[in-house]
């Protein structure tokens, strides 16, 4: 009897390739295919060709606020569950979750809230 596993896909949408980084290498697994793009056009350009389960989001970058680009998601792809990521704004958190984020990640965070936050959104 073979075992298939189901792999998920997470879109990490950061400017900051360091971040991008980071964040691979904190949640690499053999179930997760793991993307990074550095604006809010090639994110959306992903999300129309693959519909990743997660996306870890930025709130600024070069071409618009993270927090503005939740509404699209949510409205095109309701099943999509977004982690806000930011370490700019402390008041960015009440307007993502106002607007559909999932959940909230200030910067800095630990590798245990990230892997919280990710596996209680993905289980």
């Amino acid at each position: 009897m073979t075992t298939t596993i189901q792999l998920r896909t997470i879109l990490i949408i950061d400017d900051e390739g360091d971040m991008c980084l980071l964040i691979k290498g904190l949640l690499k697994a053999d179930d997760i295919n793991i993307v990074c793009v550095q604006n809010l056009f090639d994110a959306q350009s992903f999300i129309k060709n693959v519909q990743p389960d997660l996306i870890l989001l930025d709130n600024r970058l070069p071409d618009g606020f993270g927090v503005d680009f939740i509404d699209h998601i949510k409205t095109n792809h309701p099943a999509i569950k977004i982690i806000m990521i930011t370490g700019i704004d402390p008041a960015a958190q009440d307007f993502a979750l106002e607007a559909g984020a999932d959940t909230f990640l200030s910067k800095p965070f630990t590798r245990k809230e990230l892997q919280r936050s990710v596996d209680q959104l993905l289980n």
